[in-house]
């Protein structure tokens, strides 16, 4: 079995309240857990009108997949118009 983590900060540069904030990150999460077999979640920075971090999780019995899914997730991710991405940790468990 293979595990790994990723967090990423992200700066959310067209948010002008947490409610703002809020909407960007939950259409992030959103459309990962829909298309991605992942799991992810805001860890930090909740309190921050312009920051957020973000972690994901894959698990597999292949490490080739999980790095497949991690990287499809974050590439949707550095798709995503309304934020900008900084990779902050990759950690294999």
């Amino acid at each position: 079995m293979h595990v790994a983590v990723v967090r990423c900060e992200c700066f959310i540069f067209m948010a002008q309240s947490l409610k703002d904030k809020r909407s960007v990150v939950k259409s992030i999460v959103t459309r990962m857990r829909q298309r991605l077999n992942v799991s992810v979640a805001e860890t930090d920075h909740q309190n921050v009108w312009q920051r957020a971090e973000l972690t994901i999780a894959a698990v597999s019995s292949s490490k080739q997949s999980v790095e497949t899914e991690l990287q499809k997730a974050l590439d949707l991710l550095d798709r995503h118009d309304e934020a900008e991405r900084t990779l902050t940790d990759w950690e294999w468990v």
